[in-house]
């Protein structure tokens, strides 16, 4: 019964005793009939976008209930009986008038999605360091001044924090965060990360943008499993903006290279003796040696000389950079170091197509093709089951390569400034690992709603198209609004 004018619930609903799932959402209920609670059988409530101001205190009776929300409505707190929903899974408090949790919200144990964005929060009971099988934790638009050194929590792998007033980000906040996969501390106060980020070795997301960071630690390169890093509207200085503008990998690897001085002395030109062979004085050795890259980029060249392949001789390489040159092909002897390599950069060049060299390097995980010549992508590619992350934009795709939709492993596809005019949301929502999506400025007319059942996207970049809905109102709100919007608008 949602998107309706329902002012109010009659009492005679609690005589529907079988009921497992009820959406009233998106109405105009002030409060709810304590015959509600009757409903032992409810799994799913969902009360968004109402006018509550309360729920009534017997609310634990509803054991079964294992998805809740009540998003979007005007609680000022929620009751201590809470603590009875054994069950519960989801529970989704956002955008009400929220000034702390009790903590007996605490003693849901089975909780993995807690959801207390946009409220008036300033801290957080210290007994959520208990709660074992949470998940996922959203706190944004607060007003916490600290990272709450409660999150203990041992299963944390979402951590959404940004929009407080965040200043400092200290050891003891990080040491209990192992677990973590997604740290989001945008839109804080925050002036410098400590070394002590290593500790978050399971880190594959961070997101830092608008803070007052200007340094970061070079230390922040080595964790194994970073992907992206965003970090827009900082005043860093330490960072050359060429550095920052060329994406993560790149930032990543500026700072491996800082960790420790290079013994090299670049400054003479490398001399030719009997320990240097022709074919290594075109790459940098040291390199290759010390961040296992193979970098022949930005010399405008057709085709990469045997020599560059050469010069690897026992060297083991992991990243491949041909970024800015003129190839319009894809070199036949990348395979040679297939057994590897996990990022290849062939940015801005002519390519035209992929061919097969490429999709035999099986280990690949990070592929940049950006500012190419393509318009499709080779069936091969369904090779490559480890990709995770794939740059195509400023290229001419004028559909969505159906190929992507069978590489399960992506996690980030960025394919904007094309002429892409649709997408299936079905196969998208297939792909569960899939949290970064941007089409921006392409040639879609239309966003199916059934795109906001893809729940596993944390960002969805859509401006820049000629669709009318959702309007631009509901795109700068983000991706949760945007997703909501299209759930909200799904056919049944």
């Amino acid at each position: 019964m949602h998107d309706n004018l329902l002012a109010s619930l009659p009492c005679a609903i609690g005589e529907l005793e079988n009921l497992q799932k009820l959406n009233v959402s998106h109405n105009k209920l002030k409060t709810l009939p304590e015959e509600l609670l009757k409903l032992r059988n409810l799994k799913g409530l969902f009360l968004q976008y109402n006018e509550l101001t309360c729920v009534p205190e017997g609310f634990g009776q509803l054991h079964k209930l294992e998805d809740l929300d009540l998003s979007n409505n005007r609680l000022t707190a929620v009751p201590a009986s809470f603590s009875s929903l054994s069950n519960l899974v989801r529970l989704n408090l956002a955008g009400n008038q929220m000034k702390d949790l009790p903590a007996e919200i605490t003693r849901m144990k089975r909780l993995k999605h807690l959801d207390c964005t946009s409220n008036y929060l300033e801290t957080l009971p210290s007994e959520l360091a208990g709660m074992e099988s949470l998940e996922l934790l959203c706190l944004r638009r607060n007003r916490l001044h600290a990272l709450p050194s409660s999150l203990a929590c041992a299963s944390l792998k979402e951590l959404h924090i940004g929009e407080n007033q965040i200043e400092t980000l200290a050891a003891e906040h990080l040491k209990h965060l192992k677990s973590i996969h997604v740290l989001d501390l945008k839109d804080n106060k925050l002036k410098s990360i400590p070394d002590e980020i290593t500790l978050l070795q399971s880190l594959e997301r961070l997101d830092l943008a608008n803070n007052d960071i200007s340094s970061l630690p070079h230390t922040l390169g080595n964790l194994p499993h970073l992907q992206f890093v965003a970090l827009e509207g900082n005043p860093l200085r330490t960072i050359r903006r060429e550095i920052l503008n060329k994406g993560t990998q790149e930032v990543l690897k500026y700072l491996r290279s800082k960790i420790k001085d290079d013994p090299v002395n670049h400054s003479d030109p490398p001399m030719e003796t009997a320990m240097t062979l022709p074919s290594q004085a075109i790459v940098n050795m040291h390199s290759m040696r010390s961040l296992k890259l193979l970098d022949y980029s930005e010399k405008q060249t057709a085709l990469i000389p045997d020599e560059v392949f050469d010069a690897v001789g026992s060297n083991v390489i992991t990243t491949v950079n041909f970024s800015k040159n003129q190839l319009n092909e894809i070199p036949k002897r990348l395979v040679d170091l297939k057994e590897a390599v996990c990022d290849v950069n062939l940015s801005f060049n002519k390519l035209p197509s992929l061919s097969a060299e490429l999709c035999m390097l099986q280990k690949l995980t990070h592929l940049d093709l950006r500012n190419n010549l393509l318009s499709s992508l080779p069936e091969e590619m369904e090779a490559l089951v480890k990709l995770q992350m794939i740059n195509l934009s400023f290229n001419r795709f004028k559909t969505f390569p159906s190929i992507l939709y069978r590489l399960q492993s992506l996690e980030t596809i960025l394919l904007s400034n094309n002429q892409v005019g649709s997408l299936d949301p079905l196969q998208l929502k297939q792909m569960g690992k899939l949290a970064t999506l941007d089409l921006q400025n392409n040639d879609l007319l239309h966003i199916p709603p059934e795109l906001g059942n893809c729940v596993s996207l944390r960002t969805l970049l859509l401006e820049g198209n000629p669709f009318r809905i959702p309007r631009a109102a509901i795109l700068a709100k983000g991706t949760d609004a945007v997703l909501e919007y299209l759930r909200d608008r799904i056919p049944t």
